[in-house]
């Protein structure tokens, strides 16, 4: 088996440009057009969030893709609204992966050497198990039904920004499971940096270590990366 680190790629963007667009947007609702290219945009868009005036952050959206467990997709997928692609445990066979004839599995982040070797061993197991089904024919599709939470899995997800503004609140704070935190602040804390004024009043758990935070990849290509 092969193990891995979660992490999130994104593709890269004008940042300034996106806000731009984002003030030109709200400006039609107040018909103040003619002071646009005159402000900073920054001021527009804090002034729209702190009146809940939202629907305006539907306009623009960020694509990213997530590699992370099926656990974490299964967490990521009720977020709406939003677009998602994912990787088929259905179609894909993992007898025939480009590394081999092995699955992927993200490493869990909350367990000691104790708890990790029996993880190792369960998935050792489930991974000659699920060879040994399609060995004697089953297919795919039938031989996923023993595939672990851990399994590695690729989503392209696309969120508008007040969606991805809730999916981040949510899944940042101290009650998120440990597995979604690990991509989430990491992601908070990027979009802060690139798109301050629309997510700068979003809190996160500031005792989730920072030595367990996932990746966070600007890419021009996602399978360069991969």
């Amino acid at each position: 088996m092969k193990i891995e680190k979660a992490k999130i790629l994104i593709p890269q963007f004008n940042s300034d440009l996106l806000l731009k667009k984002l003030e030109r947007y709200g400006r039609v609702c107040y018909k103040s057009e003619d002071v646009f290219n005159k402000t900073n945009a920054s001021g527009m868009l804090k002034t729209i969030i702190e009146k809940n005036h939202e629907s305006v952050l539907e306009h623009e959206k960020l694509t990213m893709l997530f590699i992370t467990d099926r656990g974490v997709s299964h967490e990521l997928v009720r977020h709406r609204i939003a677009s998602y692609s994912q990787e088929s445990t259905r179609y894909c066979n993992y007898s025939k992966d480009k590394f081999g004839s092995e699955i992927t599995v993200i490493e869990p982040i909350f367990f000691n050497d104790e708890k990790k070797r029996i993880w190792e061993y369960t998935i050792e197991m489930i991974e000659k198990n699920y060879f040994h089904l399609l060995e004697l024919g089953a297919t795919p599709q039938e031989a996923r039904s023993i595939l672990p939470n851990s399994l590695k899995t690729e989503i392209a997800v696309t969120m508008n920004i007040r969606s991805l503004r809730n999916f981040l609140s949510l899944r940042c704070s101290k009650s998120a499971h440990p597995q979604i935190k690990e991509v989430a602040i990491p992601l908070l804390i990027y979009l802060k940096g690139k798109l301050a004024p629309l997510f700068a009043d979003i809190g996160y758990d500031m005792d989730f270590p920072e030595t367990k935070y996932g990746k966070i990849i600007e890419t021009n290509d996602f399978f360069e990366e991969i």
